[in-house]
């Protein structure tokens, strides 16, 4: 019996196409990839944005360590910037630029937001040369520590202008600092000016100091000195007030005059005792202490008060010295100055309080720093006549 033919099974048009090539499948593909996680798609977006989160970054990172190092586009000159209360942001970035002190204003402004640059109330030196980062700290009074040295002798005057060569702050503001009458009587100081009362030594202070604590700081060496001497010498100091009424101001004023004079030190004393013979000695009359250095400190501090004073360059003339208008005048005027001529040391605060019993009352210099002292006025002329310049 022959076996009949069946027919052969066409696929059904509407089932799977297993039979097509993989990569022809595009249903599939299209199936699978509705399968996917969802979240696969947002990939390439979020490393596009870490990306460009770490350039910002770097860019930031570079712009804070370059820009703040960057020089300011002047050669040094002096900025005062004032703010009646605290001061940050667009205000401040603004009366930085106001005043020329960036090279650019908008990369400065970003910088002040980008730190948050603040500036306390008050008056702020700042110097047209100097970088961003310095800028800002000093605004904060947080800058480098500068070590500054006042010699014995030094006057206020002087020590305004190394104030303001070292960048600390500057000799206007200092200057009146020294003659704030409120400073003044905080710190018991019973003259026209904190002269005298300003102890050589070195000090340390921070960029932008404000002027009224460099005078508290060098008013607080002082006066640890003067506990020093008066603990040492209490019973000299006790003499000069019962024979001379002298206290502490009359004391230090002297002592400017022999830091003034005397160069060496061991004359100090000896310079100290001629000035002291003079007051005491009741032979010696008119009570003229002819000092020089006093005289040329009225012309320092008033000068336009004092006709001649109008040339005066540091030296001392004849004229000035002879000067009735000069209340410093030591040649016209009895005994001491109207106050400290300069801020003296402690040897020669020393000097005074420890002067030696002499009966010198004369004394000329003889060209090397040292002096010959002299009892009588013959004396003392014969010396002149050998020497150069004579008290």
């Amino acid at each position: 019996m022959r076996e009949s033919k069946r027919p052969k099974k066409r696929p059904r048009r509407d089932g799977p196409e297993k039979a097509l090539p993989r990569q022809l499948d595009i249903a599939g593909a299209l199936a699978r990839a509705k399968r996917r996680d969802p979240k696969d798609n947002g990939r390439p977006l979020v490393w596009a944005f870490v990306t460009l989160l770490l350039l910002t970054l770097v860019g930031v990172l570079g712009f804070a360590a370059i820009y703040p190092t960057n020089k300011g586009p002047g050669a040094g000159k002096l900025a005062e910037l004032t703010f009646a209360q605290e001061t940050q942001g667009a205000a401040l970035a603004d009366a930085v630029c106001a005043r020329e002190l960036v090279q650019s204003c908008a990369m400065f402004k970003w910088y002040a937001r980008l730190t948050g640059l603040r500036a306390g109330v008050g008056v702020h030196v700042l110097f047209d040369d100097m970088s961003p980062g310095e800028i800002a700290l000093r605004l904060d009074r947080r800058g480098a520590h500068q070590k500054v040295t006042f010699p014995e002798g030094f006057t206020r005057f002087d020590m305004a202008k190394r104030l303001e060569e070292k960048r600390v702050t500057s000799s206007i503001l200092f200057l009146k600092a020294t003659e704030d009458g409120a400073l003044l009587t905080e710190l018991a100081i019973k003259g026209k000016s904190a002269e005298g009362y300003l102890f050589p030594a070195t000090y340390e202070f921070v960029g932008n100091a404000d002027p009224h604590e460099i005078v508290r700081k060098a008013k607080r060496e002082f006066d640890r000195r003067w506990a020093t001497l008066n603990e040492r010498y209490g019973s000299e100091v006790l003499e000069l007030q019962s024979s001379l009424n002298f206290g502490q101001a009359e004391i230090v004023t002297l002592a400017s005059m022999v830091e003034k004079e005397a160069r060496i030190d061991d004359e100090r004393p000896l310079v100290a005792s001629v000035f002291l013979n003079r007051l005491r000695e009741p032979s010696f009359t008119p009570k003229l202490l002819q000092c020089d250095p006093t005289a040329a400190y009225g012309c320092l501090t008033m000068r336009g008060a004092i006709p001649s004073c109008a040339e005066f360059n540091g030296k001392v003339t004849a004229a000035m010295v002879h000067d009735s208008a000069n209340p410093y005048s030591t040649y016209t005027h009895e005994g001491l100055p109207p106050g400290p001529i300069a801020n003296p040391g402690y040897r020669s605060l020393d000097a005074v309080v420890s002067a030696p019993k002499s009966k010198y009352l004369y004394f000329v210099a003889k060209g090397d720093g040292r002096h010959t002292f002299s009892e009588s006025y013959d004396a003392h002329n014969a010396a002149v006549r050998g020497g150069k310049k004579g008290r």
